[in-house]
């Protein structure tokens, strides 16, 4: 405990130091020779750096080095697997994820990892990673029985219970697994759908803490999902995995992915159209991160004529909504992307955040919105929908990117008071 104590303090001072500097993760991460990912892990305390490597981050940012850790080296944390340099670490990553297609194929002979090998960090996607790519073994269970537990985890995922939804997610994935190497016929196509929607969870919850077990479950969530042969998987897969594309940078490919993905979708059937509009939606906002703002903006009003034909609720193939609220949430989050964050004021005063049906929904619209006024600089405002972050879904609040924007406001020239306090109660800092 003492050492994640240790590496979460360090990741906090560093993440601070970073603010007060004004640099993004990716720009501090070239300097030292990481990736933006492997920064934002670091910060969260999920990832251990030696006393020279800590030295490096110091003079990157230009800080005392007893200013980042509260030490003078002494007692720092080792150097972990995963503190590589980013070209090391990207040949990490496709070496695990050959070793995953490899176990995927092979999981129902494989021994069970022991209860105590899931990590104490208090990370939610920890579970994750360890049985991503060794899943425990499982038998076939009924398909009822299946579509409970997966119903049990969309529902941990809705509430914003990610602890619980990391610890369920790698027995759903073996049982579903198993489930559909088994099946045949109609069986093994509605297994593959359960499969695909799991598939979707885990990607889902790997975004949320940004890890890079995401693609990898986006991915095998879209292989399920065509396996199916049913576009309304194919399209909710195609949509995570769109977002690990963008996030990895590859923005440009992730919007020509999901519109022609839309196109192949007949908008004619209900949750069919509800699914081509998370995917423009989605596509908008990737093409507003590469500030392409025409293609943005078509992308939102394409998405906001298809909300004109019928709103869909989310339902049992839903991780987001297919409304107009949600199209709007989406556009203040695009207006935030296209550096033009007054544009969306207009939009958050109409926005009924209360009207969307599930807690993740309404704290990420909150989120939207603290990150328009922490751009405008209003920090009052910032906090105060952060604050509704909290009351909606604490766990949201805890997330990665979160800390970092509650950090921001902490070290901002104009003092907001409850700051420090919400700060120390989300993790930003250390408690």
């Amino acid at each position: 405990m003492d050492v994640i104590r240790s590496a979460q303090k360090i990741g906090a001072e560093l993440r601070c130091a970073r603010s007060r500097a004004g640099l993004t993760q990716a720009q501090v991460g070239h300097t030292v020779g990481y990736s933006a990912s492997a920064v934002s892990r670091i910060e969260a305390g999920h990832m251990k750096l030696s006393y020279d490597r800590l030295c490096d981050f110091a003079e990157a940012l230009g800080v005392p080095l007893d200013q980042l850790a509260g030490t003078s080296g002494r007692g720092l944390p080792p150097v972990d697997t995963v503190g590589r340099p980013a070209d090391q670490e990207d040949v990490v990553r496709r070496r695990n994820l050959l070793t995953g297609v490899l176990a995927a194929g092979a999981s129902a002979a494989l021994g069970a990892p022991t209860a105590n090998a899931v990590p104490a960090t208090g990370d939610p996607a920890a579970p994750l990673e360890d049985y991503l790519f060794r899943l425990p073994p499982a038998a076939p269970v009924p398909l009822a029985r299946l579509m409970q537990k997966t119903a049990s985890a969309q529902a941990d995922f809705r509430a914003a219970r990610y602890s619980a939804l990391g610890r369920a997610l790698p027995s759903l994935l073996a049982s579903a697994s198993a489930t559909c190497q088994e099946s045949t016929g109609r069986d093994r196509e509605r297994a593959s759908i359960i499969l695909a929607r799991s598939y979707v969870l885990a990607a889902e919850l790997g975004l949320k803490t940004h890890s890079d077990s995401a693609w990898a479950a986006a991915d095998r969530a879209l292989t399920a999902a065509r396996l199916s042969g049913h576009p309304v998987p194919v399209g909710e897969a195609s949509r995570v995995l769109a977002i690990t594309m963008r996030r990895s940078g590859a923005g440009p490919s992730a919007v020509r992915f999901l519109t022609r993905e839309a196109a192949d979708l007949d908008i004619g059937q209900e949750q069919t159209g509800a699914v081509r509009t998370t995917l423009l939606l989605t596509a908008a906002y990737s093409a507003a991160t590469g500030h392409d703002r025409t293609a943005a903006l078509d992308l939102l009003s394409a998405a906001h004529e298809e909300t004109g034909r019928r709103e869909a609720a989310p339902s049992g193939l839903f991780t987001v909504d297919a409304t107009r609220t949600q199209v709007d949430v989406y556009r203040i989050g695009v207006f935030n992307a296209l550096g033009v964050p007054d544009e969306g004021v207009d939009v958050a005063r109409r926005l009924n955040i209360n009207s969307m049906q599930t807690p993740e929904r309404r704290a990420r619209a909150w989120t939207d919105v603290a990150r328009m006024w922490h751009a405008l600089r209003d920090g009052q405002r910032t906090f105060t929908a952060l604050r509704h972050v909290e009351q909606e879904a604490p766990q949201e609040a805890r997330r990665p990117a979160l800390r970092a924007l509650t950090s921001d406001l902490l070290y901002a020239p104009v003092r907001v008071p409850g700051v420090r306090e919400f700060a120390a109660r989300t993790g930003a800092i250390p408690a």
